[in-house]
């Protein structure tokens, strides 16, 4: 045979063998991704009818914030929300009717990391956390005017609540402490300490067990891989409940109701429901990864978890039967962005606010999500 005729005959074989393992390398990656991404999937074949009660009906653009966006904070009757930033040093101020931001607070020497922000209407005040140094700052609510610092012992001032009965923010903070702040004088009026930083808290509001009358505050410490108990009243840990299996326990929400306190871990990405009477681990469930909020809607009994991974995750309390609330299915995971992992639920309003931040083309901006009853 010539070597007119081997040469093509050997190049053609050559092509054929190169598209041959091209494309089993293309399906092979795509049988990858398909793996690494089962468990949403598995959750997204139940979005589209979810997608009913959970639709997106507004996207609010908040320009020139870059980096990480942390937690958000709103005003009901004003319709206001608040967006702590923690990367741009700043807080920006929505108006949530006119789908625009209209003031943003920078640095200017006050901001510096904000964390968490909280409102406090009947004073029309705003608290905002700063990690960078451990401060508190107080605005007006009506004029967004600086109105006094709080520096607490040290640094990595972080989540946030309100205690509207005894006019008290409570301002997790340092290697392991819960500052109490007096919302009218701004003094620091008490100290929890804890084994660790502490990340999401919840504070009872009702009644808790029958026989025990002191309010108690769970918190999460990551760092220990616990939830602390803590007596509010007394200012000391009651009890400790390990996380097994999974570390990293970030967000946290409470349902009162029920007795159940909801807390995600991002290693590996659960939502664990403990018993909040006897601190027992009564379901655990998957999620998306890099999970940083949570909340619990009480009307609808389902639980929202906000990842960072791309999804809000939304599961269903099943009561049915022995109404233990013991038993949870997974009925949606929807996508919202990447690194959008901070979120708020107003249940006055039946809606629900996520985070977007700026990460290469995809802008920073506010999704807003209408739940329906």
């Amino acid at each position: 045979m010539t070597r007119d005729i081997i040469l093509p005959i050997i190049t053609g074989i050559f092509v054929v063998a190169i598209v041959v393992v091209l494309t089993a390398l293309f399906f092979e990656a795509q049988s990858n991704i398909m793996n690494r991404s089962s468990s949403n999937k598995e959750l997204s074949a139940k979005t589209s009818p979810s997608l009913l009660f959970f639709r997106l009906i507004q996207t609010i653009p908040i320009p020139n914030v870059n980096g990480r966006i942390d937690h958000l904070a709103i005003d009901i009757r004003g319709q206001k929300l608040f967006v702590a930033e923690l990367k741009n040093n700043s807080l920006d101020i929505v108006d949530l009717k006119a789908a625009r931001r209209i003031h943003s607070i920078s640095n200017n020497g006050l901001l510096n990391e904000p964390q968490g922000v909280i409102l406090v209407p009947e004073l029309h005040r705003i608290f905002v956390s700063n990690g960078e140094d451990g401060t508190v700052d107080a605005f007006d609510a009506k004029s967004f005017s600086f109105i006094r610092k709080i520096k607490l012992p040290s640094n990595d001032a972080d989540n946030m609540h309100y205690d509207p009965n005894n006019k008290l923010v409570y301002v997790g903070y340092g290697e392991g402490s819960l500052g109490i702040i007096n919302a009218t004088s701004y003094s620091i009026v008490g100290d929890i300490k804890l084994t660790g930083h502490p990340e999401s808290f919840q504070i009872e509001v009702q009644n808790r067990v029958i026989g025990q009358q002191d309010q108690r505050i769970f918190v999460n410490v990551p760092e220990s891989n616990s939830i602390a108990v803590v007596n509010n009243e007394k200012h000391t840990i009651l009890t400790t409940w390990p996380i097994i299996n999974a570390q990293n326990n970030f967000p946290m929400a409470l349902d009162e109701a029920n007795h159940r306190l909801f807390v995600g871990t991002r290693d590996p990405p659960k939502l664990m429901v403990f018993d909040s009477n006897s601190g027992k681990v009564v379901s655990i469930l998957d999620i998306a990864k890099d999970p940083d909020d949570i909340f619990y809607d009480a009307a609808k009994k389902q639980i929202y978890v906000s990842c960072g991974e791309g999804f809000i995750n939304v599961f269903q309390q099943q009561q049915q039967q022995e109404k233990d609330a013991n038993h949870y299915n997974a009925i949606a995971s929807i996508p919202t962005a990447p690194g959008a992992r901070t979120s708020l639920f107003a249940s006055e309003l039946n809606r629900f606010y996520v985070a977007v931040p700026h990460l290469g083309n995809q802008e920073s901006e506010i999704l807003v999500y209408q739940v329906e009853r």
